[in-house]
């Protein structure tokens, strides 16, 4: 009766000291400079104006497959391969696996260990005179009652890391796509800029043909076909060197899938996806969506477990034991009557001195916690500055874009009349090759203004966390994107 009734009190008082609560700070998000309204959001940019609301995670929700907004298979094939093949997403991939072993390592501080014995033994003792066998078969356990909420604060502590990992594998898997998308887009202007080249140096050629055949007859001098020899062998040389860029953009893209650079060729192609207008949220809705902003606010919720974890080794832990089992001292009385064998007990433990070590432990533990409200606010602020950056490169580079189309029709416009004045004889061949050289100039500006754009919607994309699934129907319902006024770049003809 009274070891029935000693079990049935160790078990009443674990699980009333199970339900005491956990000490250090509970925790609670810091605040952050948040903007009402982003300054460089222009009338040309949809902007979704729904009711504000308090932020709420969503970094673990499904994105929308962001870069399908430029409709381009290619691309489309290449980004598949990132998540499946990219060394940089597998290595992020294992680290999230070591956080969520961890986090299950703590879990199982709520459990007893438990272990088993089995052993035979022989001896002699000095007193007996005779020699004594013993054979046994124990099992044991114990318990970590936690008191204190100490295991508690380190589950706590491990499950943020864990929800940290997990947000920087999608930010690198997020930044990863960008980056593929903006190389793929350089290459498309490289290929833009290869096809405006080679039609560059036809037209030259037969400039030059013409000054040649003038030269024989004696209507030019020799000086006019230096001039356009000159013209042409520049042509050539940037010919030949847009081969260097496009070729590392190309072994680029295939490290970025996971490929050696000799395995992938991408064929040329001609550019023909408009640079989309990307609608822009209220501030607090990108918070929500950032993958590295909830992976630096999970790691406060981490440091601030911490701080509960050193402010429980102030307190004393308490530890249930149990034992039983078989023994006997010959193997035939083991097996027919052995003795049985038990204990239960439960021991308080705590350190009556230590130095200043659980002091200087918590200290650390609540610099740390400080550490990672800084390094929160300071993402969140330039988070913040690169949604502002691409917000006014892409309103700017828009309106630089009409202008430098109304340049280029200017260009082709005044070649065509100098080709014609050249032809009547009313003009010079100095006349031509200004021309040629200035729409010349005025198609590559183009494609350069062209290539910006595209890095800036893409940029600009990442910075919101990628996609803008939830809003982007209404605010597209609410003012459709512009179309870019700036002329296709196509090289004259002499």
């Amino acid at each position: 009766m009274f070891r029935r009734s000693y079990s049935l009190s160790v078990v009443a008082l674990a699980c009333a000291l199970l339900a005491g609560c956990a000490v250090g700070p509970d925790y609670k998000r810091p605040d952050a400079p948040v903007p009402k309204a982003f300054k460089e959001a222009g009338e040309a940019m949809p902007v979704w104006t729904g009711d504000w609301k308090t932020a709420e995670p969503q970094d673990a929700a499904g994105r929308p497959d962001w870069w399908r907004v430029f409709n381009d298979p290619t691309l489309d094939d290449l980004i598949s391969q990132v998540q499946v093949s990219n060394q940089n997403i597998k290595a992020a991939e294992a680290i999230y696996r070591q956080a969520t072993a961890s986090l299950a390592a703590a879990r199982a501080g709520y459990f007893p260990t438990v272990g088993a014995n089995v052993g035979v033994s022989r001896g002699k003792s000095s007193a007996a005179g005779h020699v004594i066998d013993g054979q046994n078969a124990t099992l044991s356990a114990s318990w970590e009652i936690d008191i204190w909420g100490r295991i508690r604060r380190q589950v706590e502590s491990a499950e943020a890391g864990a929800q940290a990992s997990q947000a920087d594998l999608a930010s690198t898997l997020l930044s990863t796509q960008a980056t593929l998308a903006q190389s793929y887009f350089s290459l498309r202007v490289a290929d833009a800029q290869r096809a405006l080249l080679d039609r560059t140096v036809a037209d030259y050629a037969r400039s030059l043909q013409l000054v040649q055949n003038q030269y024989k007859a004696g209507t030019a001098q020799r000086s006019d076909v230096l001039q356009s020899e000159t013209q042409l062998k520049s042509a050539q040389a940037q010919q030949l060197d847009i081969q260097i860029s496009r070729a590392q953009l190309e072994h680029a893209i295939a490290i970025l899938v996971g490929r050696p650079p000799s395995e992938l060729n991408i064929a040329p192609a001609d550019l023909q996806t408009p640079v989309p207008v990307v609608p822009v949220a209220v501030p607090s809705q990108m918070l929500e969506r950032r993958p590295d902003i909830a992976a630096v606010e999970r790691r406060m919720a981490s440091a601030n477990a911490d701080i509960g974890v050193a402010q429980a080794a102030y307190y004393p832990t308490l530890s249930l034991s149990a034992t039983g089992g078989l023994t006997a001292s010959t193997l035939a009385r083991w097996l027919s009557l052995p003795d049985r064998v038990w204990s239960v007990g439960a021991g308080l433990a705590g350190t009556v001195f230590d130095g200043g070590l659980r002091s200087a432990a918590k200290a650390q533990a609540v610099a740390a916690y400080d550490q990672t409200v800084a390094n929160y606010r300071q993402t969140v602020l330039s988070a913040f500055q690169e949604v502002e950056d691409n917000l006014a490169s892409a309103r700017v580079l828009e309106q630089e874009a009409v202008v430098q189309g109304d340049a280029l029709r200017s260009a082709r416009e005044a070649l065509s009349l100098v080709n014609n004045r050249y032809k009547a004889g009313t003009a010079g061949l100095l006349d031509v090759l200004t021309a040629q050289t200035a729409a010349y100039t005025a198609e590559t500006t183009t494609l350069r203004i062209m290539d910006r754009q595209y890095t800036a919607a893409i940029t600009l994309i990442k910075a919101l966390g990628g996609g803008w699934h939830g809003y982007d129907a209404e605010a597209a319902q609410q003012q459709p994107a512009p179309a870019s006024s700036a002329p296709a770049p196509d090289q004259h003809s002499s």
